[in-house]
């Protein structure tokens, strides 16, 4: 059996993978190191050596320094971007961790991977080897013979996946051998490395040349049989630029200085340096999948002696489980499966005390309800102290049964949240790994992602128990030390006081809902396709035809082929019919704003219109929304399945979706109460600004007042155009808002926007001066925060990246009043929760969107409501400037605000 050889081009893998994990918040440290590119990259190596088993492997890197192509054309890769300085800081982190693993890393002056990958291959095969290249180039089809093959991996929502590509499989793509896509390029040249080619000739032409004459010369050799004039007027005049490209594209394949094969067999990782490389990137993960802790290397921590008891009947939930009284502190891990927030299913439970796990399976034996009935006496002890990790979850699961949770001292996740707000996720092996040195298996991986996921009812069995059992003595665990570090930020009143009680009131409002009629959906449906087909018809009257709207290809020919409209922008797939150039082109023609207009009711149908009616619950008629506690860097509460706090409210199609939202019963209705400006009231109080503090004393109209000071007129001679400028540069400040951005939403050149943003600078000093500091403050200690000691990391202001640096300063601007904003609303819902439940009222709080509160009440409740939730909320925090909150009422949503 042959021996394997596989090359691995580092650039293209490294690059690939921090694209793919770049979307959202970027994987870093807890100390602001970026790690996303390291981690993509050790994940496609590990699945592909796992896949392949190579017995000779190095990885290739191209060099920063220019090579021979480049002195060939003085043009080559000329416009080619420099790497981003978030993936060059990545490049020593992943050779540390290929050092440590024991594979080689090449690089040779004057040449490119490509070119080191070429002279390896060609001396494998030469040495009976079989061939494969990992790369995320198709530059690298041209090596591909009978025993080398090519890998390209791809990675979606953290999932690899691979094609490989063989000499048949290129016969099939291209019609040709892999060795003649050189000459492919040599006539279509490539606009990714400024390869020129033969102008006007594209892959399909270039594909149809050589399928017909072979190779370029041929060609040439052939060139007056060419029929199309200017084809062959082209290939005459660029035939030296077509060969130059032609070698330019060329893989060098004889490079002398890479080593013998020997030098690259494949060795074991040295666990112990791998393992401190990935705990300085703090990649739990892959430290428990590539089982880098051995017995004798494990620090004690690791070594936990766990007595689990297994029960799976009523009976044995009656003998096992002690009595409250014998419990002093438990952790709970709940492993659920759920369609909402209501229909949720206990599929499992881990309950943690000392160094006992009490693992209950639900099931034919044991149903769910006793569980929750059965140690109801546990569960609403408030001696018995809880610690849970994503405990909001189990809270809503206990809300079926009619079961409160009392004693809950702390959150494993959302303490991380906390201490690190970038995270995407907060696995609890990872928070195992970073604090207790101790590698557990995680509870998602065990379940898998994508078409390879498994729910908890799938997985019952030893694993899944072994696997929760330690989860749950995790998070046991991780309490006294997540503390620790809560205490050392000045944290635990936010967490104590703010976002522990929350999770009763989250729990709460996701397990009650909103109710939603079916009905009044159906009927703004319909409303809506009546209103898109009048629209489709004015939109082929204008065109002159029929056309399919929704395609941006048939579109953009429309308008700017047809209508002759100017041409905003190109994308890789044609002119640019995105909603930036429909915005620059309403001017020219009367169809811009009925296409604008199209494409709303189109997104409002599909997403509410049709898309609520599929998340209604069937049991209670009304749609039960995860509020997300730890998703935002800002500290907002977030809504998914689905986004209530999405639902349009600009324009009056997108209002009226809100008057399908309606209480849950006839004799009740809503009580809406909204702070009014309150991150400008924030800003007064964080800048002390004088101004911005006198004005809203004084109960002025923040944004005349602005108008009046800026602009220089009294304030009676302020226009609405005037204020409408002032309120967009107020809100804009908040926002770390450019002059170009201001320009663009105003619609006046950059120069006036310029004058604006300086002249509001200069009337509040106070603004300025707090602009100044904050972003010296964020790039001296790293991070920012609000007045409730809310943090959010800012690797970004020490970048050498300006457009990431920008980032940074918007994000210091803002992250303190948004995020004080966030707080804020936090604990005026903690208040009006806690308020409604003492006075012992029916009312309920059910929504939170954004400075905005809904409350469910009846009509011999309002008044007291009304007061009370207005107290509340206005009293959430002792600024300099009053709170102030606006009170409505209605018998829907609509109504309502």
């Amino acid at each position: 059996m042959s021996s394997k050889l596989m090359l691995i081009d580092g650039n293209s893998i490294l690059n690939r993978g921090f694209y793919a994990l770049s979307k959202g918040s970027m994987l870093t440290t807890s100390t602001g190191l970026y790690t996303n590119a390291v981690f993509a990259f050790v994940n496609i190596l590990n699945k592909h050596i796992e896949e392949f088993m190579p017995d000779y492997i190095a990885v290739a890197f191209d060099m920063k320094a220019k090579t021979i192509r480049h002195d060939m054309y003085e043009g080559y890769k000329a416009r080619r971007k420099g790497m981003p300085d978030e993936l060059a800081v990545q490049l020593p982190l992943v050779r540390e961790v290929l050092a440590a693993m024991n594979i080689p890393a090449i690089e040779r002056e004057g040449y490119e991977a490509d070119d080191i990958i070429g002279s390896l291959a060609l001396k494998g095969e030469k040495e009976g080897c079989e061939v494969i290249v990992l790369t995320g180039d198709r530059d690298s089809f041209q090596l591909i013979s009978d025993k080398t093959i090519v890998v390209l991996p791809s990675t979606r929502a953290g999932k690899t996946e691979t094609r490989i590509y063989d000499k048949q499989a290129i016969i099939e793509q291209y019609g040709i051998f892999p060795e003649q896509l050189i000459d492919v390029k040599g006539l279509m040249g490539d606009s990714s490395d400024d390869i020129p080619g033969v102008p006007s000739v594209g892959e399909k032409t270039a594909l149809e040349l050589i399928k017909q004459y072979k190779t370029l010369e041929s060609v040439y050799e052939h060139i007056e049989e060419i029929k199309k004039p200017k084809l062959k007027a082209a290939l005459l005049e660029y035939r030296q630029q077509a060969l130059l490209s032609r070698e330019l594209g060329t893989i060098i394949r004889n490079l002398e200085c890479c080593g013998e094969l020997n030098d690259l067999k494949r060795k074991e990782l040295n666990k112990k340096e791998l393992l401190s490389v990935f705990r300085k990137l703090e990649f739990g993960s892959l430290i428990s999948r590539m089982n880098l802790l051995d017995e004798e290397e494990a620090p004690e921590e690791q070594a936990v002696d766990l007595k689990i008891i297994y029960i799976k009947t009523l009976a044995d939930l009656k003998k096992y489980i002690p009595s409250p009284v014998k419990f002093k502190t438990i952790a709970v891990l709940q492993l659920i499966d759920k369609e909402d927030s209501y229909s949720s299913h206990l599929e499992s439970l881990a309950i943690c005390d000392e160094n006992t796990v009490y693992y209950i399976e639900t099931g034919d034996g044991l149903d769910e309800e006793a569980v929750a009935i059965e140690l109801k006496d546990i569960w609403q002890n408030s001696e018995v102290q809880k610690i849970g990790h994503n405990i909001k979850e189990f809270i809503t699961w206990l809300h079926k049964y009619g079961v409160k949770l009392n004693g809950l001292v702390f959150d494993t996740m959302i303490s991380e949240y906390l201490i690190d707000p970038l995270r995407n996720a907060y696995p609890i092996a990872n928070l195992a790994q970073k604090y207790l040195n101790r590698t557990i298996q995680s509870l998602e991986e065990l379940q898998g992602k994508g078409k390879g996921y498994k729910s908890f009812a799938e997985l019952k069995g030893d694993q899944l128990a072994f696997c929760a059992a330690h989860n749950a003595k995790a998070i046991s665990d991780l309490w006294s030390m997540q503390e620790k570090v809560l205490s050392e930020n000045n944290q635990l009143e936010l967490f104590r006081d703010i976002e522990l009680p929350l999770v009763h009131v989250l729990a709460d409002m996701e397990f009650h809902g909103f109710k939603v009629d079916a009905e009044k959906l159906n009927e703004y449906g319909e409303t809506l396709s009546k209103r898109i087909t009048a629209l489709e018809k004015t939109i082929y009257m204008i065109a002159g035809e029929e056309f399919n709207i929704n395609s941006p290809k048939q579109l953009g020919v429309i308008l700017f082929e047809k209508l002759k409209l100017p041409v905003v922008k190109k994308t890789k797939s044609g002119y640019s019919t995105d909603a930036e150039v429909l915005a620059e082109l309403s001017p020219f023609n009367e169809i811009i704003p009925c296409i604008i207009e199209y494409r709303h009711l189109v997104k409002l149908k599909s997403t509410y219109a049709e898309g609520l009616k599929k998340v209604i619950n069937p049991v209670t008629g009304k749609i039960h929304s995860s509020f997300n506690q730890t998703v935002t860097a800002t500290g907002r509460i977030s809504s998914t399945e689905p986004n209530l706090q999405n639902i349009p409210i600009r324009l009056e199609m997108g209002r009226e979706i809100r008057k399908a939202f309606i209480p849950s019963s006839e004799d009740a209705l809503f009580v809406d109460a909204d702070y009014s400006q309150i991150e400008l009231r924030v800003l007064a109080h964080i800048t002390g600004d004088k101004e911005l503090i006198k004005a809203f004393v004084n109960g002025e109209d923040i944004h005349t007042a602005t108008a009046s000071l800026v602009f220089e007129t009294a304030p009676e001679n302020v226009t609405p155009e005037l204020r409408r400028r002032a309120k967009a540069v107020n809100f804009g400040i908040v926002y770390g808002i450019s002059d170009f951005g201001l320009s663009r939403d105003l619609g006046i050149p950059r120069k006036e926007a310029k004058k604006y943003i300086d002249g509001y600078l200069e009337k509040y000093a106070g603004v300025k001066k707090y602009m100044e500091q904050i972003v010296k403050t964020g790039r001296e200690q790293g991070y920012v925060e609000t007045l409730f000691h809310r943090r959010r990391q800012l690797p970004e202001l020490r970048s050498k990246n300006f457009n990431q640096r920008s980032f940074g300063k918007r994000i210091a601007l803002n992250t303190p009043i948004q995020g004080t904003a966030a707080d804020i609303i936090k604990i005026a819902m903690v208040k009006v929760y806690s308020a409604l439940k003492e006075s012992g009222l029916k009312s309920r709080l059910i929504l939170q969107v954004h400075d905005e509160l809904l409350v469910e009440t009846f009509v011999d409740e309002l008044d007291k409501v009304k007061e009370l939730v207005k107290k509340c909320m206005e009293e959430a925090a002792l600024l300099k400037v009053p709170l102030v909150v606006d009170v409505s009422t209605g018998y829907n949503w609509y109504e309502a605000k």
